[in-house]
C-alpha cells in the first residue's frame, strides 16, 4: 500500500492504517525522541503520546505543507522537548547516575548517530559546519534559538537566520 493511501485512510480514523504507520515510522521516530530525551522508557512514553497525537491530528495533515513523515518528526521533537522541560521530568533526573554523565560527555559531539536514526545523515553531511552545529543544537539536542545562541556564542537573531537558512538549503538538497 502506497503511504499517501495509507495517510488518507489514516484520517478517517482507519485502525488498521494507523497499525501500518506505526510499524513504518516507530523505529524513526523513537530514534529521535531518545536522541533527544536520552531516557529509553521515557522515550517509549512520548512515543506513545506522539502516536496519540498523530491519530488525533491526522486529519490537520495537508501533503501541500510538506511531507507526513516530517510532520510526524516536529511532532515527536516537540513533544520530546515539552516532556524535558516538565516539572517531573526535571525532577526525577534530579539524582542521576554518573553513567548518564560518562554518556553524555561521551555522545555530546555524536552527532553522527543521531541524524543515522533518521536516515538523513547524508544530505546533513552536505551541509557546512556551522549549519550542522545549528540543526544539532536545535532539531537533535532540544535545544531552544537563546540557549544554541548561549552555547554557540551567537546573537539569538543570527541563530534565528541561520537556522532558517540552513533548513532551506537542507530542503534544497533534499527536492533538488
Amino acid at each position: 500500500m502506497q503511504p499517501d493511501e495509507l495517510i488518507i485512510r489514516l484520517q478517517q480514523k482507519d485502525q488498521k492504517a494507523f497499525q501500518e504507520i506505526y510499524t513504518m515510522y516507530s523505529m524513526s521516530i523513537f530514534g529521535v525522541i531518545n536522541s533527544i530525551v536520552r531516557d529509553s522508557s521515557v522515550s517509549e512514553e512520548v512515543l506513545q503520546d506522539v502516536f496519540i497525537k498523530v491519530w488525533d491530528n491526522a486529519g490537520s495533515y495537508n501533503s501541500k505543507k510538506g511531507r507526513f513523515f516530517t510532520w510526524m518528526l516536529n511532532i515527536a521533537r516537540n513533544a520530546s522537548i515539552d516532556k524535558l522541560r516538565s516539572k517531573s521530568f526535571k525532577n526525577q533526573k534530579k539524582n542521576l547516575t554518573e553513567e548518564y554523565f560518562v554518556d553524555i560527555l561521551e555522545t555530546k559531539n555524536n552527532f553522527s548517530s543521531k541524524i543515522d536514526a533518521i536516515g538523513i545523515k547524508k544530505y546533513i553531511e552536505k551541509l557546512e559546519p556551522i549549519c550542522k552545529k545549528v540543526i544539532d543544537l536545535l532539531f537533535f539536542k532540544g535545544f531552544t534559538q537563546k540557549e544554541a545562541s548561549e552555547e554557540l556564542d551567537m546573537p539569538l537573531g543570527t541563530i534565528k537566520t541561520r537556522n532558517r537558512i540552513c533548513i532551506n538549503k537542507l530542503r534544497t538538497i533534499l527536492n533538488p
